[in-house]
């Protein structure tokens, strides 16, 4: 596993952003862990996860785009941080975008984007804090490719999240990731993967955190919910 990602699971402990323990989802599933991206909230823990963001895009898409749009709300700092550390890590400027929840009527600024205003000939990557169950792209997609002006005018690179939880999408025995890759043609990668987690802090970790309770407690969860 690359040190970026040991360190990332570190980071996301410190930050108390990765906990374990018993918690209800939106699925309404009772996971034992669960990652909350909004618990990031001052700015050296922002400007680390940009860092970790960054490595993660470089290391899966290398340079080859220009955009990072955040999905709004939680979507939207993690674009700017990410778009920040791109540039100071491998001096590339590359722009931000999100959306807005209600379209602004007026301003200079007015319309349904924040930031850059994406147009044919873009290449971009989606950055997302986690996916469990694909939704979310169903309605960051429309509002991107509504921007074109001929069809694939803007070409989406790929996606990023911070956590692929390995489970199973709705009415799929495959994880969210894969079905969004194989409905809508381009990659949805994580910073890591649940697997990663385990590995660093169960199967070559202390089990301090992940004790052998709580590993058979995840077991349990993924012999349910766990993907192919």
């Amino acid at each position: 596993m690359e040190l970026y990602k040991k360190e990332f699971i570190s980071f996301m402990l410190e930050c108390e952003v990765l906990k374990f323990g018993s918690f209800t989802l939106k699925s309404g599933r009772q996971s034992p862990f669960f990652m909350n991206a909004g618990a990031y909230i001052t700015g050296s823990q922002l400007k680390r996860l940009g860092e970790y963001y960054a490595k993660a895009v470089h290391d899966n898409f290398g340079d080859d785009f220009d955009v990072f749009f955040g999905p709004a709300y939680k979507g939207i700092p993690l674009a700017v941080v990410t778009a920040v550390a791109y540039s100071e890590l491998y001096g590339k400027e590359v722009k931000y975008c999100s959306d807005r929840k209600e379209e602004k009527d007026h301003g200079a600024d007015k319309g349904s984007l924040l930031g850059y205003k994406i147009k044919d000939g873009d290449r971009v990557v989606i950055i997302e804090d986690v996916t469990t169950s694909g939704k979310s792209i169903e309605e960051t997609l429309p509002k991107i490719k509504a921007q074109e002006t001929v069809p694939g005018g803007i070409k989406i690179v790929g996606e990023i999240v911070s956590l692929d939880r390995r489970e199973k999408a709705p009415d799929s025995d495959k994880s969210a990731l894969e079905v969004i890759t194989e409905k809508h043609g381009f990659p949805v990668k994580a910073i890591v993967t649940m697997n990663d987690v385990i590995d660093a802090l169960y199967t070559n970790g202390n089990r301090t955190v992940i004790t052998d309770d709580l590993m058979r407690q995840i077991d349990t969860y993924y012999k349910e919910w766990g993907c192919k």
